[in-house]
């Protein structure tokens, strides 16, 4: 293959910001950043409030102290003890749970809804779709296949009984086979 022929470092690199996968990733960060702050808005205004309402706004305060004291690190001391911070833990499941609840409340159900009544309308419109084939049924149609013709040649079925009025025996003569390509009339000189 000649230097000119191969693509370059450039047009391999423009092939592949151009991908579809490519382009949906990258719409997919910049939303999902974006969501982020919608996110933090609501914990911030609404859950940490609700909590706020039976202790403190600020769940990351809330912790267990294993060993006393716990006095945490304050400018350039040590901390003292072994504390569990359980309410940052806290604070980053109920963040994750609003996502979660968020994005499939507001983009996956509403998505799948319009979906199917897509697919419906198409359906009414232009009739019952085309069911997929998957690859085993195309398989097992190929088997058949193969086999009906074995049947028809007079050979027997693999792992069954010969078919009716056929006979054991060697493989017919044809292109390929010892006797000639021209169908068993002697060899051919070369």
């Amino acid at each position: 293959m000649s230097e000119n022929s191969k693509p370059g470092v450039w047009e391999g690199f423009k092939s592949f910001l151009m991908r579809g996968n490519v382009i949906d990733l990258a719409v997919a960060v910049v939303i999902g950043a974006a969501f982020t702050n919608i996110v933090n808005a609501v914990v911030k205004g609404i859950i940490n409030p609700v909590v706020g309402a039976f202790g403190t706004q600020d769940l990351d305060n809330y912790s267990y102290c294993l060993e006393s004291p716990c006095n945490p690190a304050r400018g350039g001391e040590e901390a003292e003890g072994i504390q569990i911070m359980w309410g940052t833990v806290l604070s980053a499941a109920l963040t994750f749970l609003i996502t979660a609840a968020v994005v499939y409340f507001l983009m996956v159900l509403p998505m799948s809804r319009y979906l199917s009544r897509l697919a419906a309308r198409r359906e009414a419109k232009y009739g019952t779709p085309e069911v997929p084939v998957s690859e085993l049924d195309v398989l097992k149609d190929i088997r058949d296949e193969l086999v009906a013709a074995r049947i028809a040649r007079g050979e027997s079925a693999p792992n069954g009984p010969a078919a009716p009025g056929a006979t054991a025996g060697p493989p017919p003569e044809g292109p390929g086979t010892p006797e000639g390509p021209a169908g068993g009339q002697g060899p051919t000189k070369r």
